[in-house]
């Protein structure tokens, strides 16, 4: 009889040797929040792991309340060894020394008779240090950024567990845990460690998880808010989580950067009547007087979708060098997101798709993202 899912994922990680967690480039704080708790919650179950993410944006650094490994891996450059193996039938080896140069490494080998047949060489690629890898939030392997793009090889070559919440997901993993109802990876999360062991869901891995949901849900208050989303959120306090500990970090415990970036992001939003349009512009001067990053849009861009209840879309520019603007758009309803989303370069996690543009001029992108939506969206 074949094991259930989650009875499947509890032999294959307790029996790894090594796990890589990885999460989406830019990853969102429920992506941050179910990769601590994994973490955690393996090493209580003493099995060793890495977390790895191309994070450019710095989105882990915000959430510092929450507990962090020294190490959070940016590249898995490094992840497996190659060896240079040398027939020695008929031909021993009798030293091996190495030299260091500028910029090169030169191996010396010093035969026991006359000279070598570079026959006698080959070069193998060793296995990966990794033998498991654990895939959150991630509707596909191009999701992962540069990671996937410098080491396409571990994708192929490792058993990936993937999980995920999202209907985008392309199932690539050997073994797909994923779950459209559920309200976030988190909640996915808690579900499967209360199978495995659920005594190990407190205190700090109870914190992340609920971090993950609460951020997910918009504190309780969106479509995403599922009665088993509450249900597991109140088992989450009983066990230690400070729900308005997370709350305050989330959402209220703002610096004053943000409130200046969020109120020249005010200054300029527009409003389009027929699409149901809210969107704003931000330049690089706008960044550089509020000092801010562009990290800190998302946010901003929550906040206005939370006070414009008419707002169907929300969108915000920015420019990222003198030739290119990148964009962030949700839709309240991600069911209205197009099947076919419709900027290409784009990466869509959920209700939000981030994609770049090759525009000099900002003005010029806003005219572009206008009518490119009412080519998709006005019939």
């Amino acid at each position: 009889m074949a094991l259930k899912i989650n009875d499947q994922i509890k032999e294959t990680i307790l029996s790894a040797k090594k796990i890589l967690i990885l999460l989406p480039q830019n990853p969102n704080n429920d992506a941050i929040g179910s990769g601590l708790a994994f973490y955690l919650f393996l090493k209580e179950k003493s099995v060793d792991s890495d977390i790895a993410t191309s994070d450019p944006l710095g989105n882990i650094k915000k959430l510092n309340f929450l507990p962090q490994p020294q190490d959070i891996r940016d590249s898995v450059l490094g992840a497996r060894d190659f060896i240079l193996s040398f027939n020695t039938k008929y031909n021993k080896i009798t030293s091996i020394k190495t030299e260091e140069l500028a910029e090169e490494t030169r191996i010396h080998i010093t035969p026991e008779n006359g000279t070598i047949d570079p026959r006698d060489f080959s070069f193998i690629p060793a296995e990966f240090k990794y033998n498991l890898l654990i895939c959150l939030n991630s509707p596909d392997k191009e999701s992962f950024g540069k990671i996937f793009e410098e080491n396409p090889d571990i994708f192929y070559e490792v058993p990936i567990i993937n999980i995920d919440n999202h209907s985008t997901n392309d199932n690539f993993g050997q073994i797909n845990l994923i779950d459209i109802k559920a309200s976030s990876v988190s909640e996915i999360l808690f579900d499967l460690f209360h199978e495995i062991d659920p005594s190990l869901i407190k205190n700090d891995i109870a914190k992340c998880i609920l971090t993950g949901i609460i951020s997910a849900t918009k504190s309780f208050q969106n479509t995403k808010t599922t009665p088993h989303a509450l249900k597991i959120s109140s088992d989450l306090m009983v066990s230690g989580a400070n729900q308005q500990e997370i709350i305050r970090h989330l959402f209220k415990t703002q610096p004053f950067n943000i409130l200046k970036l969020w109120g020249r992001i005010m200054s300029k939003l527009k409003w389009d009547e027929e699409l149901k349009l809210s969107w704003s512009v931000v330049s690089i001067e706008d960044f550089v007087q509020s000092r801010t990053e562009p990290s800190d849009i998302s946010f901003i861009l929550d906040k206005i979708q939370a006070n414009y209840e008419a707002g169907e879309i929300f969108l915000i520019l920015y420019a990222v060098s003198s030739e290119r603007v990148k964009g962030v758009l949700k839709f309240s309803n991600p069911e209205k997101m197009p099947v076919t989303p419709p900027f290409e370069n784009g990466l869509l996690m959920g209700d939000t798709l981030e994609f770049d543009l090759d525009f000099e001029s900002i003005s010029d992108a806003e005219t572009y993202c206008l009518e490119k939506l009412k080519q998709l969206l006005i019939k």
